[in-house]
């Protein structure tokens, strides 16, 4: 059931725009590159960070290309697809050419506010339209609701190609009950940069990484000391980044990490409406915690 690729550190990918707001693939391919070079075990395509649910489905197209072809089948790919109209989600898994991917990533449906049988049933009818490996993800700050521990457990125990839960609610006691009782094998991968070493240490098994983006060698390595259980050296790794993985969403994301990405050269800053940059104030402080950090 379970797959050791999802293990360690994942990178919810940018979708970097130009200045005429199109997806701008060299700035995607670069990405790439500098996630490869960091050593990051596997790459998200499509999450809340790329920005999909602004993008038109000819876009989703550019960038799945843009990254398989960057990629050189050198990393595992994770592509997220998920959403509110279950019927939908199954639609857009059963028309997608999934060969490259190693798992999909779906989203807990948003806005509707399912009961937690609806969230089982979702799962249940998303497991059966696929043989891909699927990663639950949980992330109430976004959806509005939480799918509770025992309802990730039982979704875990019944649905064999549900390997893993990407658990964002930032509730510790929640994500450790999930560990203490799931079944052997399903993967609990942190959602929250922050809280990545002490889910690590509760028995977690990596993470679908933000900050990443911009500093993969330092943030995959504090990863790789944890599952080593070398908290001492994680702990300094983690410490050094966690001021800026603050300011990363202190208004809003993914504009905290394409401004830090801008600092770093590698890509602008534009993101879609509704989304905007991040204010002057985040601006200027991840500008010094960035120079800082260098």
């Amino acid at each position: 059931m379970s797959n050791k690729n999802l293990r360690g550190t994942g990178v919810a990918i940018v979708t970097p725009f130009d200045k005429k707001g199109q997806v701008d693939t060299k700035a995607l391919s670069n990405l790439v590159k500098h996630l490869h070079d960091g050593k990051v075990d596997y790459l998200v395509v499509l999450g809340t960070t790329g920005e999909s649910v602004t993008l038109t489905k000819e876009e989703k197209k550019i960038v799945i290309d843009t990254v398989i072809k960057a990629n050189h089948n050198k990393l595992p790919l994770v592509l997220g697809i998920g959403g509110n109209n279950t019927q939908e989600v199954i639609e857009t898994i059963q028309h997608t050419d999934l060969k490259h991917f190693e798992a999909i990533l779906s989203v807990a449906p948003y806005y509707n506010k399912p009961n937690q049988e609806g969230y089982y049933q979702h799962y249940k009818a998303v497991s059966k339209a696929t043989k891909k490996n699927i990663i639950l993800y949980n992330v109430p700050g976004r959806t509005g609701s939480n799918v509770t521990w025992e309802t990730q457990v039982r979704i875990a125990k019944d649905f064999k190609n549900i390997v893993a839960t990407k658990e964002a609610s930032g509730n510790m006691e929640q994500i450790m009950k999930v560990i203490k009782n799931k079944p052997k094998g399903f993967m609990v991968i942190s959602g929250d940069d922050n809280l990545t070493l002490p889910i690590i240490a509760a028995g977690g098994d990596g993470v679908i990484s933000v900050v990443a983006n911009a500093f993969p060698n330092d943030y995959s390595e504090m990863v790789r000391l944890s599952l080593k259980h070398k908290f001492t050296e994680a702990q300094k790794l983690h410490y050094g980044l966690v001021d800026i993985t603050d300011q990363l969403f202190a208004d809003g994301n993914p504009g905290g990490i394409k401004y830090a990405l801008s600092l770093l050269k590698i890509c602008d800053t534009y993101v879609r409406l509704p989304l905007c940059e991040p204010n002057e104030k985040v601006k200027q402080t991840l500008t010094h915690l960035i120079k800082q950090y260098k």
